[in-house]
């Protein structure tokens, strides 16, 4: 039996667009011992497949995260399926604020050694001994509690186009990068203070939590759900929403709209801008924040370099990229030097 993704993404757009059926962006992870992962992938893949799903999942022993789309008539047996899996009973799904039938093109269940790499080798931290949750509500009057720290959980990339207010965003390629320079600068606040912390859809910040208590840190506390359940919960209880700009997303929408406040630049003209795209040239595919004027002038490129290139017949670019991968630096997510508004 098959067990991987057979369809490139342009064929499965292609028959997206064909089915014309709406699908629904969800997001979910779970915390929990899992013995044979391998087995459990297959058994995701084979089951999730057969009612077309789509997105990108990690499996490891710590748990699942999950970031899919399905077709909405397929939603009820999805959930079905999950609440069939004793861990993943009512486990909380968080739906996307604003729906892409193309939010995913293609189904990958990957076994990982993590499902959120933290660089972590310490046997003695128990990554289920998680801080509170709270929900919208609560979350708003402890971040306007002067004893209250506020820490954004996300990479600098992330927070650059969208963050609650007088949060700390720490200036980060990645999340393993946060965890120790978040400990010491707070090191003297670890009984005085609440840490208070938020991410994308909750994931990060649980693993967070579990650590600064084992840390030492007394009042640990996380937004539940993130900032997408964050955001359902501001509209369905009229609650005022202190979230600035978009919340960035791990899909090809790459960003929904919580605000309407613009808070980032274009990185090469420097006017206001929250949009992020992928350097046309699939040999740099470096994520940038640019405007739509800098993308028609550039040809959807990050610099001239690879404007000249993205402009050379396509076999003429395959030829340029063989043998070689991608640089490192996409993943350093608009630091590069030939942007001359990066952050």
């Amino acid at each position: 039996m098959q067990l991987y993704n057979t369809l490139s993404a342009k064929e499965r757009a292609a028959l997206i667009e064909e089915a014309g059926k709406d699908r629904l962006t969800i997001s979910f992870y779970k915390y929990a011992h899992i013995g044979n992962t391998s087995i459990f992938r297959n058994h995701l893949f084979i089951t999730w497949n057969n009612l077309d799903v789509l997105g990108r999942i990690y499996v490891a022993n710590e748990g699942i995260n999950a970031q899919l789309s399905v077709p909405s008539e397929n939603f009820l047996a999805l959930k079905k399926h999950l609440d069939s899996i004793s861990f993943l009973e009512n486990v909380r799904l968080n739906v996307a604020v604003e729906q892409d039938n193309k939010s995913f093109l293609k189904l990958k269940v990957k076994v990982r050694h993590k499902i959120v790499a933290d660089g972590l080798n310490d046997e003695t931290f128990d990554v289920t001994n998680k801080g509170v949750h709270v929900g919208a509500e609560k979350f708003n009057e402890l971040i306007e509690d002067p004893d209250t720290v506020l820490v954004d959980m996300r990479n600098h990339y992330e927070s650059e186009i969208g963050h609650f207010k007088n949060a700390i965003t720490p200036d980060v390629d990645t999340f393993r990068d946060s965890l120790d320079i978040i400990e010491n600068d707070l090191a003297d606040h670890k009984e005085d203070k609440k840490l208070v912390m938020y991410c994308t859809g909750g994931i990060r910040c649980e693993k967070a939590s579990a650590y600064y208590k084992h840390k030492g840190f007394k009042n640990v506390f996380q937004l539940e759900g993130g900032i997408i359940e964050y955001t359902r919960q501001v509209k369905a209880k009229d609650l005022e929403n202190k979230f600035l700009g978009k919340n960035f997303v791990f899909d090809h929408r790459r960003g929904e709209r919580i605000s309407e406040d613009i808070i980032a630049n274009c990185h090469q003209c420097g006017k206001p801008c929250d949009t992020h795209v992928n350097c046309a040239n699939e040999a740099c595919h470096l994520l940038f924040i640019q405007c739509e004027e800098c993308a028609e002038s550039m040809n959807s490129c990050c610099s001239t370099e690879c404007q000249d290139i993205n402009s050379l017949p396509y076999e003429e670019q395959k030829t340029l990229r063989k043998g070689k991968t991608v640089s490192n630096k996409i993943f350093k997510k608009g630091r590069s030097e030939v942007l001359k508004f990066k952050k």
